[in-house]
């Protein structure tokens, strides 16, 4: 059941690390990897509203892949000369079984020295559905110029029903024009690594 628990959690991981609609025409493509999962998402943003993608997941325990289709939807954005707040919608059906799917509500506000981030999400998979909300939230040690490389101290837990156990682990994020990394760490999951390209 823990197999399923770990895949659950990633086989749909939004990546959080950039923003899930670009401008419009733009392509992003997001790899993670971490001891459980390699994964690979595209996506494109035809509409300042709205993204569609692909998701490749391959478990390294499994050796199962997990090949999906997404959509993500902007309910709104509100920009100020000081900060950016987003809220969105997203969802994803697994392209081999039906049963697996989820949908999440997920937003967050950050000026140039301040970030807050939750996620809340509804996953089903094989022989199992469970319920993840995670809150994330960061400092930038610096205030960076245009081009400059920009730095994000951040923290980050999470919980799901089907373990109701709460993760709570520190996450570093670097990001400089189109490319950003993130990497996070806690003894119970190990290491995991994200690299976004936007183009």
């Amino acid at each position: 059941m823990r197999i399923f628990t770990i895949v659950g959690c990633l086989l749909f991981a939004s990546n959080a690390l950039s923003r899930p609609i670009s401008y419009v025409g733009g392509h992003t493509l997001t790899v993670n990897s971490n001891a459980q999962t390699h994964n690979i998402y595209w996506h494109f943003t035809p509409d300042n509203k709205y993204s569609i993608g692909l998701d490749y997941q391959k478990d390294r325990i499994s050796n199962n892949a997990f090949p999906s289709a997404r959509l993500t939807v902007l309910l709104n954005r509100k920009n100020t000369t000081n900060s950016q707040r987003n809220l969105y919608l997203k969802t994803g059906v697994g392209a081999q079984h039906g049963s697996t799917y989820f949908f999440a509500l997920a937003g967050d506000w950050e000026s140039r020295r301040i970030f807050a981030g939750f996620s809340a999400k509804q996953m089903s998979g094989s022989g199992y559905t469970l319920f993840e909300h995670s809150l994330k939230l960061g400092v930038a040690p610096y205030l960076g110029n245009y081009g400059d490389m920009h730095t994000w101290v951040m923290i980050e837990t999470k919980k799901n029903t089907l373990n109701d156990q709460r993760l709570t682990y520190p996450v570093l994020r670097l990001f400089k024009g189109c490319a950003l990394a993130e990497a996070s760490y806690h003894k119970k999951s190990d290491w995991n690594i994200n690299l976004t390209y936007r183009f």
